[in-house]
């Protein structure tokens, strides 16, 4: 693919910041015999690399997270345990990287540089509980890092359905929603009947018995007759992603 550009650059295809560009989207960064980073995501797909912490030995993630905001100036590691994270805190002392903790969102954010450029994109952030606010801090933290504001409604849920309407007023401007709901996961389908926005729900693993654990959420936004999109169980990192990537395309150039 590298010879293709070059070629293309040769032929008076492309200028040479298109041909710069296109190279720095295929870059590679070898950590080790354990991993390989994703340098050139954010010029290929608009969005950072993330590295999900689950599952991963403490000390081979502080390395890899190191490795990746020594190479692109930032990093966000999700679904971070307590041991990770005091992984990671010595690592940045030792080196002198700056880290913040979301413990809410369970995210480390390591950075040498200034926070994102902030756009004109909006993301709007509502739970229907407070046991949905962990994973709606997860997107809310992707949103911010692809350069959105964020706004957020916590605990406005269908139960007491009376408290969605004064919650919705401030959120009005927003390009899209994100609504997380667990139990049986009405939320979204109701905010969708209101808003002229799109509405990306998100079900969260809370409920007990049959189908607990976001199942019955799951299985009843996908029967919503209301126009939502839905992503996966707990899967607040793909909708603060996928909503920034909504409320970028709707802000003119």
């Amino acid at each position: 693919m590298l010879s293709r550009v070059l070629d293309r650059y040769r032929n008076g295809e492309i200028s040479r910041d298109e041909a710069a560009c296109e190279i720095e989207g295929l870059r590679l960064e070898q950590v080790g015999d354990f991993a390989c980073l994703d340098l050139g995501r954010a010029v290929r797909c608009g969005m950072p690399e993330v590295v999900l912490a689950e599952g991963k030995d403490p000390t081979r993630l502080a390395e890899i997270a190191i490795r990746q905001t020594e190479s692109a100036g930032r990093c966000v590691i999700t679904r971070v345990n307590a041991e990770q994270e005091a992984a990671v805190r010595a690592i940045c002392r030792d080196t002198g990287i700056g880290m913040e903790y979301r413990d809410l969102a369970r995210v480390i954010i390591l950075f040498k540089e200034n926070s994102p450029h902030v756009s004109d994109g909006v993301v709007a952030i509502i739970t229907a509980g407070t046991s949905d606010i962990r994973v709606a801090e997860e997107a809310k933290v992707i949103a911010e890092e692809m350069g959105c504001s964020v706004k957020t409604a916590y605990d406005v849920g269908a139960a007491g359905i009376h408290r969605l309407f004064p919650a919705l007023k401030p959120l009005v401007d927003a390009d899209v929603f994100i609504v997380c709901a667990g139990r049986e996961g009405t939320l979204p389908a109701v905010v969708a009947g209101l808003v002229d926005r799109p509405v990306i729900g998100v079900p969260v693993s809370t409920g007990y018995g049959y189908m607990g654990q976001g199942r019955a959420a799951l299985a009843s936004m996908l029967q919503s007759c209301s126009v939502i999109a839905v992503v996966n169980i707990d899967a607040g990192f793909i909708a603060g992603a996928f909503a920034a990537r909504i409320a970028h395309r709707g802000v003119p150039p």
